[in-house]
């Protein structure tokens, strides 16, 4: 029987538990294949005794309803810049992906699905490019990778950020209050404008297009009358005033990323200083549209990108990235699916069509 290894890297997300399922499923059907799992990313190959999984039936039987991934995860010790600490305590990153080939390889595995989104990915091309047969799936909740139409996860953070939405509403019109949420976002405003548009916010702020806070506080003045009147506004974690930068702070040790979070208090501010005499209030969603149990669509894509990831490896299609194009699923090169982020055309229909229901943006 051949081996093969699965992880799950960086952010959890919806889904994730039912890709695993789909290669599990697919891999006994082949009779050819076991399937393991490695803990935390490639943190459980590293550690010594390894941390690895045997993955089977009972283990993965009903998991595609759950949240979160039974493999657990994490955006911390990226092979490719890996964080060591020094004498001083100060810490530099090094290169550890040809090393954590051979641990791979040194264990018996003959393919490796890694399911992870732009940082796991490159990290998938790395190893590839070590020599190890690699295939990719792609997991965001973000929609931001590049080479696939959609991403599992998506949706179910837009549902979620949805529901939150249409709770906020009654209660902005209730107080006549100006509501302000916060969502996951980036680089990519993805989740805000789908949240947005089925919502009916009055204003949506994404990253891809900068705010001129003049405008904002124009649209929300035009909502009230003698201080009654109401306004929602969802904005993206990422999006930042024309004249300003984005709400950010020092992430985690180990991590080379910034942490971003609380841009919709900053907004709120902002719109005091500019006389906005209407009650604000303010909601961070976080980690919330993470968790909990994916919808059914993201079940039915995140199973069957577990399928064709086995495909994939059963056909020796490494090097490859698992994708949803043209309602169709496909390989494609990996190096197509990192070389740049899925980001919202401004000049898009989903654009066009949000302004068509007047939602403002700021510009």
């Amino acid at each position: 029987m051949k081996k093969l290894l699965v992880a799950t890297g960086g952010g959890d997300c919806p889904g994730l538990n039912a890709v695993i399922r789909g290669i599990c499923k697919r891999a006994k059907k082949s009779k050819q294949w076991e399937v393991y799992g490695s803990k935390e990313a490639f943190n459980g190959v590293n550690e010594d005794p390894p941390r690895i999984i045997k993955l089977s039936g009972k283990k993965t039987a009903g998991i595609h309803v759950r949240g979160g991934t039974i493999l657990k995860t994490t955006n911390k010790a990226d092979p490719l810049h890996f964080p060591v600490k020094g004498a001083d305590g100060s810490i530099t990153f090094e290169d550890r992906t040809q090393e954590l080939a051979d641990k791979i390889k040194s264990l018996g595995f003959d393919a490796v699905i890694n399911i992870g989104g732009d940082g796991s990915q490159k990290i998938s091309k790395a190893l590839f490019d070590k020599g190890l047969p690699i295939v990719g799936v792609p997991k965001t909740i973000d929609n931001d990778l590049a080479a696939t139409d959609v991403t599992f996860g998506f949706q179910t953070a837009v549902q979620i950020a949805s529901d939150s939405f249409d709770k906020l509403v009654t209660t902005a019109e209730s107080h006549h209050r100006v509501m302000i949420m916060e969502v996951m976002g980036r680089d990519a405003g993805w989740i805000a404008l789908h949240t947005a548009i089925s919502g009916g916010a009055e204003i949506c702020l994404i990253p891809e297009i900068p705010y001129d806070l003049a405008k904002i506080v124009k649209r929300i003045e035009s909502r009230y009358d003698k201080h009654r009147g109401f306004v929602n506004i969802v904005i993206a974690e990422g999006a930042k005033p024309k004249e300003g930068s984005i709400v950010s702070r020092e992430g985690d040790e180990g991590s080379r990323h910034v942490r971003l979070g609380g841009v919709a208090y900053q907004l709120s501010e902002q719109l005091k200083e500019a006389g906005i005499r209407a009650e604000i209030r303010e909601t961070v969603l976080g980690h919330v549209q993470r968790g909990g149990t994916p919808t059914a669509y993201d079940r039915v894509l995140a199973s069957l990108f577990g399928v064709k990831a086995f495909d994939m490896v059963m056909a020796g299609e490494f090097g490859k990235m698992a994708a949803f194009v043209n309602n169709d699923f496909v390989s494609v090169p990996l190096e197509n699916a990192t070389k740049e982020y899925n980001v919202v055309d401004k000049d898009s229909f989903l654009v066009d069509g949000a302004r068509g229901l007047g939602i403002e943006f700021g510009d």
